[in-house]
């Protein structure tokens, strides 16, 4: 075990704590996990803990927020010159639901505590939604500088295009075959490259 590091204030550092819960949550999953495991792997007390997250769920939230972002924005491809701005939304947002579906926290979520992840499809928006938002809508906006995206209200634009790709990166496993070509994964994100193009195409 990795004593944890510590910020400048004296606090433990969110990063280390964070690693400490993602491998608590790989482990034995997130009903099963507790502040007191994630204290013991991260070699602080519980107290320390308690100071800044009541709970595991608030632990995961946070540890959520900052994988998905990570996903998400690791997933945009450097575009060279003079690529449309629509190419780079479109790659970049398959290339993102490819990536949830090999991250293992993701995965281990999906598999072990779905239910966590349903407050997010059905009663609000998170922090890591909202901040996709506004990445998405601002290369939504130099898509219309571009000509490359039809013209739109660019937060109602990119709540419509997370819809699709939120969609694909949830449920895309329930509809695979992967015992046929056509029908699997790898299909499917060809299709939502086509869906998307044909979305933003002016």
């Amino acid at each position: 075990m990795t004593p944890i590091r510590h910020n400048g204030s004296g606090g433990p550092d969110n990063d280390a704590v964070l690693d400490a819960v993602r491998d608590c949550v790989l482990a034995v999953g997130v009903r099963r996990t507790t502040l007191t495991d994630v204290a013991r792997r991260a070699g602080v007390s519980r107290m320390t803990l308690y100071r800044r997250w009541p709970d595991v769920r608030s632990l995961v939230g946070d540890l959520m927020t900052r994988e998905w972002i990570a996903v998400a924005t690791g997933a945009i491809p450097e575009p060279g010159p003079g690529t449309p701005t629509r190419d780079v939304i479109t790659e970049g947002l398959v290339a993102a639901v490819r990536a949830f579906g090999a991250h293992p926290l993701f995965r281990k979520i999906l598999d072990v505590d779905p239910e966590l992840l349903l407050p997010y499809v059905l009663d609000r928006r998170g922090a890591s939604q909202e901040a996709l938002l506004e990445v998405l809508a601002d290369f939504l906006r130099q898509g219309h500088a571009d000509g490359s995206v039809r013209a739109a209200h660019p937060e109602r634009q990119a709540r419509s295009v997370l819809l699709i790709v939120q969609s694909f990166t949830l449920s895309l496993r329930t509809m695979t075959d992967e015992d046929d070509p056509e029908l699997a994964a790898e299909a499917f994100l060809g299709e939502l490259g086509d869906i998307l193009e044909r979305t933003l195409t002016p």
